[in-house]
C-alpha cells in the first residue's frame, strides 16, 4: 500500500469507522476537553462514540478497564451513558476526574487568576526536574503550584501545570512526546523550520493552558449531561465493579509501545503523585521476549474477565487494538470472551500520501457463559 493516495485507500475502507484529514480535522478530533492535555495513544473521540452509539443506549453503564485519557466516558457522558473507567494512573485518573467533572467556571476562572499572580517559588527537591528545567521555568512552575493548595478547583490547576510543564522542559519543540534527554543550547526546530533556543520560563505557558483550559470546561459544560461518571485509580484485574455493566469501550495499551508513567513524570515529580508504574500492563512488555507478552497477554485477560461476569445479557465489549502479534484471540478465549466481529479501521494521519499505513482491528466480544477464563 505504500504512496497510495487517502482518496484510493478510501474507496475501500468503511466510512463508519475511518475519516481522512479532509473529513476529520485535527480541531475536530480534539474537541472541548479532549486537548486538555496531550497524551500520546489515545482514540479519537468519533470512534468512541460511534462505538458507544452501536453497542449501547442512554441510560446504560459502560465500562472502560483502560480509561486512559478519559475518551470514553467524556462522549458516554455526552450521550447521556453512565460511565465507569479504571486506570492504574494516577496522573490519567486526575486528567479523567478534570475533563467529566462538574465546574464553578467563575470560581475557576478566580482561582486560575491568583495562581498566575503568584511569585516564583523554590521547585520540589528533585534531580529529575533539576536535569529537565531551566531554573527560572522551575521557579515559575514551583510558584502556580504553590497557589494551588486550598483552591476548590484545585485539580483542573494541576492539570494546567502539568501541561506547562510538558512544553517547558529543556526539551526540541519537535520531540516533546518522548525526549531523551535535556537541551541546553540551540538546535534546528524541526516544528518551526528555525533555529530555537531552549525554553528558559514557563510563565507564558501557565497563563496559555490556564485560559484554553476554563475555555475547553466551559465548552464541554454545553454539552455534559446528567448521566454519572465514576473513575477508579485501581488496576483493572482488581478493581471494584457495580452488580451490572452493559457494555465495554476500550482501547487497551499495546505490548512495549509507551510507558504511560514515564510519558507523564514531569506530572509525577513535580506535583508528587502515587506512582504504581510496577502495576502498568505493557510497559514492561518491551521487544518480543516471550515471557513479557505472556504477562502482557495475562493481565489483559485477568482485567477483562473481571468484568465479564457483570456484563448483562447481550452485552458486548468493543475493544480497539492493533493486533500485529495477533495475541488477542488468546486473550478473548482466556478471558471466557468469543470474538463475535472484527471491523478494521484505518488510523487517520495528517498527510495525503505516506510511505506505510496504519490500521487498527474493533474486537466485538461476547461473553462465553460459564465460560471460566484460565
Amino acid at each position: 500500500m505504500s504512496g497510495r493516495t487517502q482518496a484510493a485507500l478510501y474507496a475501500e475502507i468503511d466510512h463508519e469507522l475511518s475519516w481522512s484529514e479532509r473529513d476529520l480535522p485535527q480541531h475536530q478530533r480534539t474537541k472541548h476537553v479532549h486537548r486538555l492535555h496531550p497524551y500520546l495513544g489515545k482514540f479519537v473521540p468519533q470512534l468512541a462514540e460511534r462505538l458507544l452509539t452501536r453497542s449501547l443506549a442512554a441510560g446504560g453503564v459502560v465500562y472502560d478497564p483502560f480509561a486512559g485519557s478519559g475518551t470514553t466516558l467524556v462522549e458516554a457522558n455526552a450521550l447521556g451513558i453512565h460511565a465507569i473507567g479504571a486506570d492504574v494512573s494516577a496522573f490519567n485518573c486526575l486528567l479523567m476526574r478534570v475533563k467529566v467533572a462538574e465546574h464553578d467556571l467563575a470560581v475557576l476562572r478566580r482561582d486560575v487568576d491568583r495562581a498566575l499572580a503568584a511569585p516564583a517559588a523554590d521547585p520540589p527537591e528533585s534531580e529529575w526536574l533539576a536535569r529537565w528545567y531551566a531554573p527560572a521555568a522551575l521557579g515559575d512552575l514551583a510558584g502556580f503550584c504553590g497557589a494551588i493548595k486550598g483552591s476548590a478547583e484545585a485539580e483542573t490547576l494541576m492539570v494546567v501545570a502539568s501541561r506547562a510543564a510538558r512544553s517547558a522542559r529543556l526539551a526540541a519543540h519537535h520531540d516533546l512526546d518522548m525526549p531523551r534527554s535535556p537541551v541546553r543550547a540551540p538546535y534546528a526546530c524541526h516544528k518551526h523550520r528555525r533555529t530555537c533556543r531552549p525554553v528558559e520560563r514557563a510563565d507564558h505557558f501557565l497563563r496559555r493552558y490556564a485560559n484554553d483550559t476554563v475555555q475547553r470546561l466551559a465548552e464541554f459544560a454545553a454539552v455534559r449531561t446528567p448521566a454519572t461518571v465514576a473513575v477508579l485509580h485501581a488496576d483493572a484485574r482488581a478493581a471494584e465493579l457495580p452488580e451490572r455493566i452493559d457494555g465495554i469501550v476500550t482501547s487497551p495499551p499495546y505490548p512495549g509501545l509507551i510507558d504511560y508513567h514515564e510519558q507523564h513524570r514531569y506530572a509525577y515529580e513535580l506535583l508528587d503523585l502515587d506512582d504504581r508504574r510496577e502495576l502498568e500492563l505493557g510497559a514492561a512488555a518491551a521487544g518480543t521476549a516471550r515471557r513479557a507478552i505472556d504477562a502482557y497477554c495475562e493481565g489483559i485477560a485477568e482485567a477483562l474477565a473481571r468484568a465479564r461476569g457483570r456484563l448483562g445479557a447481550g452485552a458486548t465489549a468493543a475493544i480497539v487494538v492493533n493486533d500485529r502479534r495477533e495475541l488477542y484471540d488468546g486473550i478473548a478465549r482466556r478471558a471466557g470472551y468469543a470474538i463475535a466481529r472484527r471491523d478494521v479501521r484505518h488510523v487517520n494521519r495528517r498527510t495525503g500520501r505516506r510511505a506505510g499505513e496504519y490500521f487498527e482491528q474493533i474486537l466485538w466480544l461476547r461473553p462465553r457463559r460459564g465460560a471460566r477464563a484460565a
